[in-house]
C-alpha cells in the first residue's frame, strides 16, 4: 500500500510539473512586444549635450530585433545649431534573444553590434520598455552604460 501511495504521489507531482511548465512556456511564446519612435535621453551627455534617439524593436513568436540610433548636436550647447541633432553618437542593432513581460512592462535581452559609444560586436544589452505613447519610458543598458529615455513620439506595445 505504501508503494502505491508513493507512486501515485510521484505521478501527480510529475503531472503538475508538466502542466505548469507547459503553461509558462505557452505564456512566454504568446508574448509580443513592439515599439518605434523618438526619445530624449534624460540628462543628455555628461557635458550637457542633449541626446535624441530613434528606436525600433519587435518581438513575436520567439524572435525579434532591436535598433537604436543616438544623435547629438555638433554645435556646443547654447550656440546656434545646438538644437540640430546631426552627429551619430551611438548605433545599436541586434537580435532580441529573450523577453519577459510583467503587466505593461517588458524586459528584453540580446546581443548587438554597436558603433560610437561602447563600440563592439556581440555586445550584450538589456532594454526595459513600458507600454504607452509620448511620456512613457525606455531604458537601455549596454556596454556598461545606462540610457534612461523618455519617449517623445511613437508607441510601445506590450502584450503578455
Amino acid at each position: 500500500m505504501l508503494i502505491f501511495v508513493l507512486v501515485l504521489t510521484l505521478l501527480v507531482g510529475v503531472g503538475l510539473y508538466w502542466a505548469v511548465s507547459a503553461q509558462a512556456h505557452s505564456t512566454a511564446a504568446a508574448s509580443s512586444v513592439s515599439g518605434a519612435g523618438t526619445s530624449l535621453v534624460e540628462g543628455g551627455t555628461p557635458s550637457f549635450h542633449p541626446v535624441e534617439t530613434t528606436f525600433a524593436f519587435h518581438w513575436s513568436n520567439g524572435q525579434g530585433h532591436f535598433e537604436c540610433l543616438a544623435l547629438t548636436p555638433s554645435a556646443p550647447p547654447g550656440s546656434a545649431g545646438s538644437g540640430n541633432f546631426d552627429t551619430n553618437a551611438m548605433y545599436v542593432a541586434g537580435p532580441i534573444t529573450s523577453v519577459s513581460v510583467k503587466g505593461t512592462t517588458a524586459v528584453f535581452k540580446g546581443t548587438a553590434s554597436v558603433t560610437g559609444l561602447g563600440a563592439g560586436s556581440n555586445v550584450p544589452f538589456e532594454a526595459t520598455a513600458v507600454a504607452g505613447g509620448p511620456g512613457t519610458t525606455l531604458v537601455l543598458v549596454i556596454s556598461g552604460l545606462t540610457f534612461n529615455e523618455i519617449v517623445l513620439t511613437g508607441q510601445i506595445t506590450v502584450k503578455g
